[in-house]
């Protein structure tokens, strides 16, 4: 149970899930397809093959709602996850608003910051596929950086 004049919250690792939540499911009614952006076509499983392993391509056009994370992808994330979960009281304060504000620390993962939590699921698939060198296109570097970690 949580105390109610706290501001740090711990899950323990027992607590990471054991499966991926696909909103998709739950959509009061179905999104609109994604299209191919060369012939505005709906996108297919072949069309997204060149860029992501078999496992993604099956995860991204998914209606399941829920997909399983694998025990390895698990054991690893049991490296920095769960992520601390900080309520903002002074900032409620300072607001003077009835709503309390949370965020998460992301700051313990390895890489400094959430890009891990996809780029290592995403290494594990492509690995699993058969894909032996990968690439990224980053901005401020942490998702190569995330990207990176995942090869150590």
């Amino acid at each position: 149970m949580f105390r109610m004049d706290a501001i740090q919250y711990n899950l323990p690792a027992s607590k990471i899930p054991l499966a991926w939540y696909n909103i998709v499911a739950d959509l009061p009614k179905p999104m609109a397809p994604m299209l191919h952006p060369g012939t505005l076509q709906p996108i297919t499983s072949d069309d997204l093959a060149p860029i992501f392993s078999k496992s993604l391509v099956e995860q991204e056009l998914s209606h399941e709602r829920e997909i399983e994370i694998p025990g390895e992808v698990r054991q690893l994330y049991a490296q920095w996850r769960p992520s601390p979960l900080f309520r903002a009281r002074r900032l409620e304060k300072a607001l003077d608003t009835p709503a309390r504000i949370y965020y998460k620390y992301e700051g313990a993962s390895p890489a400094g910051s959430h890009k891990l939590n996809t780029a290592l699921p995403q290494a594990y698939y492509n690995k699993k596929d058969g894909t032996k060198h990968l690439t990224t296109e980053t901005g401020a570097g942490q998702w190569g950086s995330a990207l990176g970690v995942c090869r150590g």
